[in-house]
This record gives C-alpha cells, structure tokens and sequence, in this order.
C-alpha cells in the first residue's frame, strides 16, 4: 500500500498582466508586480510573438490567447488580460447573434 500526499500548489512563481492598447501599434503592453524578471521577460517575449499585429477582434486572437493561457500556467503565473471591455458583455452578445 502507498501514502499518497496531497501536495500543496505552490505559489505563483509572478504575475503578469497583458493589456490592449488599442488599434495602433504596439498593440500590447505587458506588466509585472512580482517574480523574477528574467522569467517574466522571457514570457513577455514570447506572448509578444503571438500577439503581434493582433487585435482582440481577430480569429486568431483567441487561438493565441489559449496558447499564452497555457504558457503562463506552466511557467506558474498569474496572468491577467485587460482588454478594454467587459468580456462577459462579448460573450453575451456572441450568444445572441448566433
């Protein structure tokens, strides 16, 4: 028989928020208010990448998003996204054109 040990989550290694600008570029701008900064540099760069050129309108947008999402969870950051409205409003009104 083995003892299974519940392992406590670890806490997030930083915190990064990504922030749209709006439709002139740069489009982006990221933010920290802890963690390490090379760790938090690298992640910039590479949400950059993938963000680049892209409003939050665009198809591939979400796609990307997901992406950095997931990215963020395995480097253990707390990620924030400040689009500039409210994303529950946008889902709604998704719902009801559909």
């Amino acid at each position: 028989m083995t003892d299974t040990v519940d392992a406590l989550p670890e806490p997030p290694a930083g915190h990064v928020k990504v922030v749209y600008l709006g439709p002139i570029s740069p489009h982006w701008g990221f933010t920290s208010d802890f963690g390490d900064t090379n760790l938090i540099e690298q992640f910039k760069i590479r949400a950059e990448a993938r963000l680049l050129l892209l409003p939050p309108h665009d198809p591939q947008f979400r796609r990307n998003r997901e992406r950095i999402n997931r990215d963020a969870e395995r480097e253990n950051l707390l990620l924030d996204w400040d689009l500039g409205y409210d994303e529950e409003d946008e889902r709604a009104s998704e719902v009801v054109e559909n």
